[in-house]
């Protein structure tokens, strides 16, 4: 976990009930969720198997452990969780050596939070060394804290990222807005009491109560997201 604020922080600038904005990396504000399948194809077929189309929404959104189970068990591969993940994870970094492609929408959000002094998180399922590598596009000034996948012991779908996102910025999580992309966060987010806003890349997700489901992150500004909590949340 990467924190640049003190963990005091308990209301926004002008006192409104958003304490704090949680957002996800992958699919929700890099364009990266297609590079991991990708890499994910691409180190199968070097092991002599071919993915299934099918198996894309499984994979997507989730820990690597996870991913990399699943993929193992359903093609048979020779190769244990932890070498497959560190291929995985190396195939993916060089896909994303240059500049990662931002999700519309993603700029002018962030600006505007970092424009307003709304506490900011990043909360991915990503290991460390890949989040401080995407960091770089995304603008590291632009979160107060970063949490990876390696830096909780349950990451999504289990709340730990998310509670760990909201303690460390003092706010409370039904104060918090989360901003995901996939099923497993979306799990993660509600599992841990957050407002949840989620912007389907891959695979659909239905609206619910305490959820709101966009089309992109051009549908999301700073208002829309403090219509989301009231003082009576």
């Amino acid at each position: 976990m990467t924190s640049t604020v003190p963990v005091s922080i308990a209301r926004t600038a002008d006192g409104s009930a958003l304490q704090a904005v949680l957002l996800d990396m992958d699919g929700t504000l890099v364009d990266t969720e297609g590079f991991w399948w990708e890499a994910e194809v691409d180190v199968f077929a070097e092991l002599g198997h071919r993915l299934e189309e099918s198996w894309r929404d499984i994979v997507v959104g989730g820990p690597m452990t996870r991913s990399a189970g699943f993929l193992i068990e359903a093609t048979g591969a020779a190769i244990g969780i932890g070498e497959l993940s560190v291929l995985l994870n190396e195939r993916f970094e060089a896909r994303i050596a240059e500049q990662v492609p931002l999700m519309p929408g993603a700029e002018r959000l962030l600006s505007e939070l970092a424009r307003y002094n709304v506490p900011t998180a990043l909360v991915s399922a990503s290991h460390r060394r890949v989040i401080d590598r995407i960091l770089g596009s995304l603008g590291p000034e632009r979160f107060a804290l970063t949490v990876a996948g390696d830096d909780v012991p349950r990451t999504k779908p289990h709340p730990d990222p998310y509670l760990l996102a909201a303690r460390t910025l003092g706010a409370h999580p039904s104060r918090c807005a989360v901003i995901e992309d996939t099923a497993t966060g979306v799990a993660a987010a509600e599992a841990a009491g957050c407002r949840v806003v989620a912007v389907p890349s891959v695979g659909l997700i239905a609206p619910a109560p305490g959820r709101t489901v966009v089309g992109s992150l051009e549908d999301v500004d700073l208002p829309f997201l403090r219509s989301l909590i009231t003082p009576m949340n």
